[in-house]
């Protein structure tokens, strides 16, 4: 892997012409680390390429399903879900799909006329007492695998879960619950998880004064945002916490793992933009996947800042962002610390090239 450049900033536009049609990516060759093993929702399993450059899966707020997709090099692709053909389409294309019935979550197969088809699912899970719970998948690499989707989740946090929301995640295979928060948070909020699932403690700031004191101005609170971003890559406790989610995804042959932290955009964001760099997903599609909170969470952060006064929501407000400055400076401090992400993820968190070749192996199809 080349050493990590700066991510660069993306408009709001920007944003979401990534994360709705992908980035542009060259024709991928045959990757060396075939799947390891079928998976229990994610992409089908074959000896061509998956011919897709972008794809998306969208559930809309009336229920129904807008696929779109984009298959250089096809003459056609078939859209089926639930075991039934529901479009026909060309090598470009955006079909909405209605009249499905209701299920926990609804996945379409995306079947190319040469190559190998993709299995997509809308990213976003729907759950009660959440509202920035999403799928880590779904993205493509830089030389044209996919990561699998219905494997690794990241979320906000999980006290405010429904009976409902716990049926739900336990038949999605929901099996180990890695909590990324402090002390005083998980008191204060204790995580419900679904029966039978594993809960493991990987607090990130531990021990650090990193967001124990409030700023005074807005410039203040971007300060301290860039500068816990850098903790979250060079600090101990983050180093220790970040390790120990990755082995837990390396060592969880069935998947089902889920990180979080309280607002599922800051701590829970650096893991996941730490695992899509590792992947090998372009940066900026880590950069609109970490962005996506902002649109998640538009409404629960616009309800917490309509009760403070102007001059208050102001300063709190670059507190709920996120923002391109932030994963900015977690990337540099990777830089500035181990001169490249591989040696971040060699030094910084005990992976070496074997396990992230595994990694790649177990979370990449295509």
């Amino acid at each position: 892997m080349s050493p990590v450049t700066r991510v660069r900033s993306l408009s709001a536009a920007a944003v979401a012409a990534v994360l709705l049609t992908g980035p542009t990516a060259p024709t991928a060759s045959a990757h060396p680390f075939a799947p390891a093993h079928p998976h229990h929702g994610g992409q089908h399993q074959g000896g061509q390429r998956i011919p897709f450059t972008a794809a998306t899966v969208t559930e809309n707020a009336d229920g129904t399903h807008t696929v779109a997709w984009r298959a250089p090099g096809t003459r056609g692709v078939t859209i089926r879900t639930g075991g039934r053909t529901v479009h026909r389409g060309g090598a470009t294309g955006s079909v909405t799909v209605r009249g499905l019935a209701a299920t926990d979550r609804r996945w379409f197969d995306l079947v190319p006329d040469r190559g190998t088809p993709l299995r997509l699912a809308d990213r976003l899970i729907r759950l009660q007492g959440t509202v920035n719970f999403r799928d880590a998948g779904g993205y493509r690499t830089a030389d044209g695998h996919w990561v699998r989707m219905g494997e690794v989740y990241r979320s906000d946090s999980l006290e405010k879960l429904t009976d409902a929301d716990l049926a739900k995640l336990g038949r999605l295979g929901v099996r180990t619950v890695f909590d990324l928060r402090m002390e005083s948070e998980r008191t204060t909020a204790p995580d419900r998880v679904p029966a039978g699932a594993t809960h493991v403690v990987a607090d990130v700031l531990a021990g650090s004064g990193t967001f124990t004191s409030m700023p005074k101005s807005p410039a203040e609170a971007e300060a301290m945002m860039v500068e816990g971003n850098r903790f979250m890559v060079g600090g101990a406790t983050a180093r220790a916490a970040y390790t120990t989610v990755f082995d837990g995804i390396g060592s969880d042959r069935r998947r089902g793992v889920l990180f979080h932290c309280t607002a599922g955009k800051d701590r829970t964001g650096w893991s996941n933009a730490a695992l899509l760099t590792a992947l090998g997903v372009p940066e900026e599609t880590v950069m609109a996947d970490y962005l996506a909170s902002n649109t998640y969470r538009a409404a629960a952060d616009e309800a917490i800042l309509s009760h403070l006064p102007a001059q208050q929501a102001a300063v709190y407000k670059p507190l709920l962002d996120v923002r391109p400055a932030y994963l900015d400076a977690s990337f540099a401090e990777v830089e500035e610390e181990y001169g490249s992400f591989r040696g971040y993820l060699r030094k910084g968190l005990g992976i070496d090239e074997r396990e992230l070749k595994e990694l790649r192996r177990d979370l990449l199809v295509g």
